[in-house]
């Protein structure tokens, strides 16, 4: 494939690329910077191309990659380091704590509802909001994987309906 034929097919996916960016960006600024990097790329890196492949399979991988990289940039451009004489910033005081009285009274009151909950319905819920995967419930309580999704949606309504309640 020529270089002028390469850009042409490249050029021709410029709609489905910004629609693509949208899952993204959600900004039309950002979209179009996530394009130009994209596009910038592949003619750089067009020697990699392989003729047999998908080109906007390519590109959308090139496109994934890049606003992966430029999030962690951003990322890492936001860590600041407390430079002051006697580290002002790192001894502010921490508002965002569960030490907190009131915060501890609600954590009490979820358990207390959760805790609430029918035996066969508690079990998966539990099991589920300390991190287990459904699969892994299912194997664990010994059900079908469609029952441990309908007793922790069960069991969800009705932590909710106890916590509109009371």
């Amino acid at each position: 494939m020529t270089a002028i034929e390469f850009e042409s097919q490249i050029s021709g996916l410029q709609k489905t690329l910004k629609k693509f960016t949208y899952r993204f960006t959600r900004n039309a600024d950002e979209s179009q910077d996530l394009i130009q990097d994209t596009l910038l790329k592949a003619l750089l890196y067009r020697k990699n191309f392989k003729e047999d492949t998908n080109l906007k399979g390519w590109l959308f991988t090139i496109m994934k990659n890049t606003f992966i990289n430029n999030y962690r940039k951003s990322k890492v451009a936001k860590t600041s380091v407390d430079t002051t004489k006697e580290l002002y910033y790192l001894n502010v005081a921490d508002n965002h704590t569960f030490n907190r009285p009131e915060k501890t009274l609600e954590l009490k009151e979820a358990w207390r509802n959760i805790n609430s909950v029918k035996e066969d319905l508690q079990k998966p819920f539990k099991l589920h909001i300390t991190g287990y995967k459904y699969h892994e419930i299912s194997e664990h309580l010994n059900i079908p994987i469609g029952t441990v999704k309908n007793r922790i949606f069960q069991a969800r309504k009705e932590i909710q309906k106890k916590i509109l309640e009371g």
